[in-house]
């Protein structure tokens, strides 16, 4: 097994920066937003951005939330895999257009198909939930957080 050694540990060395992270964390928990969408989201930013320790984390929690295997399993294929509500393919496809935001930009087709599954709070909520996880997943992809050791709260 490759052994990846963490590069710094950015929760020590920049304490603050890290509790900013956790409140936006602690707000979109509690934005009434559901939660395994949430976990849907962050399990699919963290498989585009190849975060090892999130994907292990957010897989985790999904389960744990009593998502199935199989809707996780598919979660790279989403678009051809009928498992997936018409609210949690717009929350998808927003995820993947945000996290992907550099190599192209935001439609107005996807914002109109946002406001069909979405007010403009959960929105902009969810929005605040593809950032909040985007920056975990360049943390920890960064410095090398290792994956594996993660166990979700009893």
């Amino acid at each position: 097994m490759l052994s990846m050694e963490q590069r710094l540990d950015y929760g020590k060395l920049a304490p603050e920066g890290t509790k900013a992270l956790g409140r936006l964390e602690v707000y979109v928990r509690h934005s009434g937003l559901e939660h395994t969408l949430l976990e849907l989201v962050k399990t699919r930013a963290s498989q585009l951005n190849g975060c090892a320790f999130c994907l292990d984390m957010h897989t985790k929690d999904a389960r744990a939330a009593g998502e199935t295997e199989q809707r996780l399993y598919l979660l790279p294929a989403w678009r051809e895999a009928p498992f997936y509500s018409g609210r949690e393919r717009a929350a998808l496809e927003w995820t993947e257009e945000l996290t992907l935001i550099a190599d192209r930009n935001v439609p107005g087709e996807l914002y109109a198909r946002m406001l069909e599954h979405f007010t403009e709070q959960e929105l902009a909520d969810l929005t605040f939930a593809v950032i909040g996880i985007n920056s975990w997943n360049r943390l920890s992809v960064a410095f090398r957080v290792p994956a594996g050791t993660y166990e979700p709260a009893g």
